[in-house]
């Protein structure tokens, strides 16, 4: 079985690492299954893949119908006798059903990573609703519930849950965060990762430090972020500045292998709008580090308020600096949040099941269900 991954973003984040994750899992467990990325050519995910064993293939994507990216489809779909295509990104779609209408391609699988609702418009819902898509995989129940919303074929909907590998860990980085900044082992280091985008809401992240640092004068604890900055960032670094946080905020900017930094946290703080599930909790779950996030998207599908971490309603900078204080404050409930975090990604949430249910549905795919 020979699988095409289709990728037309330019950036990389969980969506691209969920792609490696799944190639890396099925290569591991499945040999005889041929993986095969496509990405946009010169993009940081392009520079990744370069650094691993997985297959791929890039094409240009100068504006977003470029019919060089669909070419490039329909020529791999050809050489590489593709059996079906995984398409990761609504982008995507669209580039692969330009391509079907030039050639007759193999069967489409969609993966839906995020919460937001399918826009109820003629040309949106015909490309998602597209005949040669067998599958939608939904992140969490939450997706799967909004997806279905616009969704014709309702039986073709279901959840799978992205998951982390726990085979290829590693805390190795090039820097320790608290000599990098001078944090004194005295204080925590509290750690956001995420590309400076408006699902992640960075502005919340922001008023939350505010409150904690200014407000309540809690000088003890320091945050840092990790993730590209993009367009937003410099209204972002404006008001850091008005605020005087520039000694308790740290951006970083993009990091390959971020995750490998939250070994060095004392927590992890998500403060985003919307969601799918963000694949940074679980593996904050691994490396045992206790979670603090908004509670939307499929996150309290993981994360039961008050037993294995702490949520807050989105924008509520309020509440989210008085759960990052309660929880330093009782050390007992940071060993009871871990330790239940870890039995339950171990059991559910690890790459190696995620992987196992994704090629399930593809064999149902080639089978004709």
């Amino acid at each position: 079985m020979t699988i095409l991954h289709i990728s037309a973003v330019k950036s990389w984040g969980g969506g691209e690492n969920h792609i490696e994750t799944l190639c890396y899992e099925l290569k591991q467990s499945n040999p005889e299954i041929k993986n095969i990325v496509l990405c946009v050519e010169n993009t940081l995910f392009h520079e990744r893949l370069n650094q691993t064993q997985i297959e791929f293939q890039t094409a240009p994507l100068a504006y977003n119908l470029d019919l060089r990216f669909s070419l490039k489809i329909i020529n791999l779909c050809k050489t590489k006798k593709v059996d079906i295509i995984h398409i990761h990104d609504p982008s995507a779609i669209a580039l692969t059903i330009i391509a079907d209408k030039f050639a007759n391609l193999p069967p489409f699988i969609f993966s839906k990573k995020t919460s937001f609702p399918i826009k109820n418009k003629k040309l949106t819902l015909y490309k998602y609703n597209y005949s040669k898509i067998k599958k939608y995989l939904c992140v969490s129940d939450e997706t799967r519930r909004i997806t279905l919303q616009s969704i014709k074929d309702r039986d073709k909907v279901i959840t799978v849950y992205q998951g982390t590998s726990i085979t290829n860990k590693s805390t190795a980085t090039d820097f320790l965060l608290r000599e990098k900044f001078a944090i004194d082992d005295s204080k925590k280091i509290v750690g956001t990762i995420g590309n400076h985008i408006r699902a992640k809401n960075l502005e919340t992240f922001i008023e939350t430090v505010n409150l904690i640092v200014n407000v309540k004068k809690r000088t003890d604890i320091i945050f840092v972020q990790i993730g590209s900055f993009t367009e937003r960032t410099e209204d972002l670094l404006i008001k850091i500045k008005e605020l005087k946080l520039e000694n308790y905020i740290h951006f970083l900017g993009y990091v390959p292998n971020a995750s490998n930094f939250i070994p060095q946290f004392d927590a992890l703080l998500m403060t985003s709008q919307s969601e799918g599930i963000p694949e940074v909790i679980f593996e904050s779950f691994y490396h045992k580090k206790p979670v603090i996030s908004t509670d939307v998207g499929g996150i309290p599908e993981i994360i039961q308020e008050g037993i294995n971490g702490l949520l807050t309603p989105k924008e509520d900078f309020e509440m989210m600096s008085e759960k990052i204080i309660y929880l330093f404050n009782n050390k007992e409930l940071e060993e009871k949040f871990v330790t239940l975090s870890y039995e339950k990604l171990i059991s559910n949430y690890t790459a190696s099941v995620m992987a196992q249910k994704t090629l399930k549905e593809y064999k149902t795919i080639l089978n004709g269900n």
